[in-house]
């Protein structure tokens, strides 16, 4: 078990305080759109298990959980990216870049637009209207 001074425990800590310090706004619904229009890993394109949420600009460089910042990842390249530059670590991992930035701004345009656009939205307990 680690203890209180431990460098797990230190980074958690900071974290939490990094996490507190933002507004995030991604919504459920909103992360559910994200997941089905990558269709997997927005890196790798795998289609594996449970896709985690990974913000294109780490919460340590400035990023918030927000539609236009998030996307879902395998857990092999969110570890691996961790709060690295996004074209920087796609160029080292060998991925294709040029894909990865027209596609994420494709979805996030699109994405944007419909749910600034006033579509009603299916929530868990029954319907709402955004906008």
């Amino acid at each position: 078990m680690p203890t209180g001074g431990s460098k797990q425990v230190r980074a958690a800590r900071k974290r939490k305080k990094r996490m507190a310090s933002v507004a995030h706004d991604l919504t459920d619904v909103q992360w559910a759109a994200l997941v089905t229009a990558w269709g997997g890993c927005a890196y790798c394109g795998s289609a594996g298990a449970s896709p985690q949420k990974d913000c294109v600009q780490a919460i340590s460089r400035g990023g918030r959980y927000t539609l236009a910042n998030v996307v879902p990842a395998c857990a092999s390249c969110n570890a691996s990216k961790c709060n690295a530059e996004v074209t920087g670590w796609l160029r080292r991992k060998k991925l294709d870049e040029r894909s990865f930035l027209v596609r994420h701004y494709e979805i996030s345009t699109e994405l944007t637009t419909r749910f600034a656009g006033g579509d009603v939205l299916q929530e868990p307990d029954g319907l709402l209207e955004s906008g």
